[in-house]
């Protein structure tokens, strides 16, 4: 179990790919978009507290504060996690637009961190128990309690060098998941992930260790970035340094970034230095891994001084504890052993070392001492997640296809009530008590495929119903004779009678009509495939569409652009769309 004063931050950001389905920021922001019934952020702070980290921030925009609050306050699945609640934290200059990097400079961001912390999105799933990666971190990079400062309970600084892997600052570590593969979302973005090998540990791992898939991050970065580099130099430039300090280099194309990254404290004062650092998971582990081995990047980015004990986030100094002095000079160890030994002899410091220049040579261009010294870097640990088909699962659910892959993925794991002697002995962290909340809600005959299928508390399900490979959220209702197949459904939808959906997402509170087969001039139904609907919207009966977007506000003539046209948009008396509910 980490430490107590271990810290994990939540981004709680604003969503803009899936803001379709959380148009009202103030009311429903991106952290309370279901993943298979249960609230996104759920899920990373499900996985907080399963590794024992209980010290939570959920950083947010000020307008979306107070609907997570009251989310933490009556949302049942938030409200069965365990004590204590997480702080919510929301910095007044904080926008739907801010940069990751920008966050942690602000003061109410720097002042409630107090010591190594986790970053994680809202948007994450990680079936991987925490504590593995934290065991991994903490015997690469090991040290005790206080190595690398941070902030006590009275506001103080702790002092540095009370412990630490050879008396330096720990490093981090930062975690990628293959995006190729069984149950792969198509055209996932991925990034570029350069490694080198870890040193032949002394004693061979066990085989449920991560060590085997572990690494020396050298570089990262977007692929998107790689190909715009590549396409400008028409060649993927290498530095001379790179090759020179590391011989063997793994790199990958297929694997994203989980953005779940262990932070030791200096990271604090790297981000508060270098304002040009706006994006956390691209700039800081790229210019960290980068300042390895790139000469003079790490001084550049001022990491000598902070390395070294001299500042802080808020620039104070920080103290160096002289624990180890004070161990040299009252504890004689030569004089306790049996064995003898000849005194040590006095070696040259090498910042007393005098070096002579002509005079010639400008005061401006001669080294410092300080800088003179090699900079040793603290390493950023990689895991890559291996690509076999028994991989626990990590994904950033961050799009709409990946919410419904996601979703429907979760939908088929078997539940707490039907766990039988067959089944693994230890049930996925994101197992339901049950499949189907309220069986009673589903009137007979009607079918309802249970191995795929998740029904929350209040769901309503007509007669002659068809559900497979579907999610549906709570208080919905479904008119009988509908046929619903790998669709989507958020919290008190509505979907009238006769209506067909096929890998569909509906936002909540939104209704699609239906009818009784023949209603309009031609026996239409209402018919829709791959669409998303707007949370709120209607749907009017003998709509049928693929791959569209509903939305309100759309004028006419915006198929193109996933809106409606004269085909599935509007009745005549909807042409702008209705609330509902």
């Amino acid at each position: 179990m980490p430490s107590v004063g271990f810290q994990a931050v939540i981004l709680c950001g604003p969503g803009e790919s899936m803001s379709i389905f959380s148009t009202n920021r103030n009311d429903f922001p991106k952290a309370l978009i279901p993943i298979a019934n249960r609230p996104m952020v759920w899920y990373p702070l499900d996985w907080c507290y399963r590794m024992g980290v209980t010290n939570i921030q959920l950083i947010t925009p000020p307008e979306s504060a107070a609907a997570i609050e009251a989310a933490l306050n009556q949302n049942p699945y938030l409200t069965s996690l365990p004590a204590p609640k997480p702080d919510i934290l929301a910095p007044k200059d904080l926008t739907q637009t801010t940069g990751t990097g920008e966050i942690f400079r602000f003061p109410e961001v720097q002042k409630a961190i107090k010591g190594d912390f986790i970053v994680l999105p809202c948007d994450i799933i990680c079936e991987l128990d925490g504590t593995s990666l934290l065991e991994s971190w903490m015997v690469q990079e090991a040290g005790l309690g206080g190595a690398n400062g941070g902030i006590d309970e009275d506001g103080r600084h702790i002092r540095l060098g009370l412990g630490g892997e050879m008396r330096e600052r720990r490093g981090g570590l930062a975690v990628w998941y293959p995006t190729k593969g069984e149950n792969a979302i198509k055209n996932e973005e991925t990034d570029f992930v350069a490694t080198t090998p870890l040193p032949a540990p002394v004693v061979s791992p066990s085989p449920s260790s991560l060590r085997p898939d572990i690494g020396n991050l050298v570089y990262s970065m977007p692929t998107d970035t790689l190909n715009d580099v590549t396409e400008e130099h028409k060649s993927f430039p290498i530095r001379h340094s790179l090759l020179r300090k590391h011989g063997r280099i793994k790199m990958r194309t297929t694997h994203r970034s989980a953005h779940i990254f262990f932070f030791p404290y200096w990271i604090l004062p790297m981000i508060t230095n270098n304002e040009v650092i706006e994006n956390v998971g691209e700039d800081v582990l790229g210019w960290w891994a980068k300042a390895g081995w790139q000469t003079g990047l790490g001084d550049k980015l001022g990491l000598r001084d902070i390395l070294n004990g001299d500042s802080s986030p808020n620039g104070d100094a920080l103290e160096t504890s002289g624990i180890d002095s004070v161990l040299d000079d009252e504890v004689d160890l030569a004089s306790m052993s049996s064995t003898w030994t000849s005194p040590p002899q006095p070696q040259p410091d090498h910042e007393s070392l005098s070096v002579s220049f002509a005079s010639r040579i400008p005061s401006s261009i001669r080294p410092s001492p300080s800088s003179s010294k090699p900079l040793s870097i603290p390493p950023i640990l990689a895991y890559l997640q291996p690509s076999t088909p028994d991989r626990k699962l990590i994904r950033r659910v961050d799009t709409a296809p990946s919410l419904l892959n996601t979703s429907l993925l979760l939908a088929k794991l078997p539940s707490l009530d039907d766990q039988s002697s067959s089944q693994p002995a230890h049930p996925s962290p994101f197992a339901h008590t049950s499949k189907i909340a309220y069986p009673d809600g589903v009137e007979k005959p009607s079918r309802v495929e249970t191995e795929s299928t998740l029904l929350d508390a209040n769901v309503t399900i007509g007669a002659r119903c068809n559900i497979k490979e579907s999610v549906i959220g709570a208080n919905c209702a479904i008119g009988s004779g509908s046929r619903l197949q790998r669709c989507l459904l958020m919290e008190h939808c509505v979907v009238g009678e006769n209506v067909q959906l096929t890998g569909c997402i509906l936002g909540r509170r939104c209704k699609v009509e239906g009818g009784p087969v023949g209603k309009g001039d031609g026996g239409e139904k209402t018919r829709l495939t791959d669409c998303e609907v707007q949370e709120g919207f209607v749907v009017p009966w003998g709509a049928e569409a693929k791959g569209e977007e509903f939305a309100k506000g759309l004028s006419e003539g915006e198929d193109e652009e996933g809106g409606l046209g004269d085909d599935v948009g509007m009745g005549e008396d909807e042409r702008q769309g209705m609330a509902f509910g």
